[in-house]
């Protein structure tokens, strides 16, 4: 019997676009911008107090271009390379003014009691569709700035539903399988896992994906919503299909070598192995109420964390 429901946050993509929303003349007293963890903090507020979730977890990525998917296909995300280290390990492009902030934020997460996670070698993304697969009794809220992971929302064993804040909390869209069907033209009773069959034959240049040559979104959705799986698709144009249009066909089979690498790269793991800082319920109160202060004054977060402490006040009515 569920119980309530579990927040997941795209922590990264939550606190990137606090850092670009919010002037970097916030500041703490040395002079350090804070708007990305005033930004971050006011958001877990309004999770907070807008959705009542009885769980939560601030989702992690232990490694933002995981070899795996490097491997499958190696223009994922190369574009966002800024440098190549002396172990071979990748670097992220990040504003310098961010990258301080990120240990800011992950201590006042732990200061309030609130359960981060990550797995060695994933990205946050496979972090939350690992435990959006496991969760058997609550329903789930996926919080995020991130299209991919629409692929999550699903009807059974529980609800899981994306919070798409790519405008901002206060213009967010909530997603479910029906909602996402009628967005995107894509069967409602899979429509999380043909969002992501669809994303993959239209590509995305944003994160490093050609997708294939002359099939954008409507006649991607078209063919998943006809075929019933990106591997229906595929198989009928190796079978040369009188279904599929000759220039269908041939553009299909063209991109053969990124279509087998696809899947690995767009589907988010449902095995990572997950660990967490702690207990996902939210507490009825930060667990250390004058360490959050403490952080405040130091750091100068003001209202921010005041709204995040009485976010958290509010769990022991």
């Amino acid at each position: 019997m569920s119980t309530g429901s579990v927040a997941l946050l795209d922590a990264a993509s939550l606190y990137f676009r606090s850092y670009f929303a919010l002037p970097e003349s916030m500041t703490a007293p040395d002079g350090t911008p804070v708007n990305a963890v005033r930004g971050f903090a006011d958001t877990v507020a309004r999770i907070l107090t807008d959705r009542g979730p009885t769980r939560l977890v601030a989702c992690l990525d232990a490694d933002w271009r995981p070899q795996f998917r490097v491997d499958a296909l190696p223009s994922y995300k190369a574009h966002r390379v800024a440098e190549e280290t002396g172990t071979g390990s990748d670097v992220e492009e990040v504003p310098d003014t961010l990258s301080p902030q990120v240990p800011i934020i992950l201590e006042l997460l732990d200061a309030a009691g609130l359960a981060v996670a990550e797995a060695s070698g994933f990205e946050a993304d496979d972090v939350i569709g690992t435990l959006t697969a496991r969760e058997t009794t609550d329903a789930v809220e996926v919080i995020t700035g991130d299209r991919d992971l629409f692929q999550l929302v699903r009807t059974a064993p529980t609800a899981a539903s994306v919070i798409y804040v790519g405008k901002g909390w206060a213009k967010a869209d909530i997603l479910d399988p029906e909602s996402l069907a009628e967005r995107y033209g894509v069967p409602a009773e899979r429509a999380g896992a043909a969002y992501a069959d669809m994303a993959m034959l239209r590509g995305d240049p944003s994160d490093g994906l050609p997708g294939v040559a002359g099939i954008g979104e409507k006649t991607a959705a078209k063919l998943i919503t006809r075929f019933g799986s990106f591997e229906a698709v595929i198989e009928a144009a190796r079978a040369e299909s009188p279904e599929l249009p000759l220039k269908t066909r041939t553009r299909l089979n063209e991109a053969a070598e990124y279509l087998a690498a696809a899947p690995t790269v767009v589907r988010v793991a449902a095995d990572a192995p997950v660990t967490f800082s702690g207990a996902d319920v939210v507490p009825a109160g930060a667990v250390d109420e004058p360490r959050v202060r403490n952080l405040a004054e130091r750091w100068n977060l003001g209202g921010s964390a005041t709204r995040l402490l009485d976010a958290l006040a509010a769990y022991r009515a």
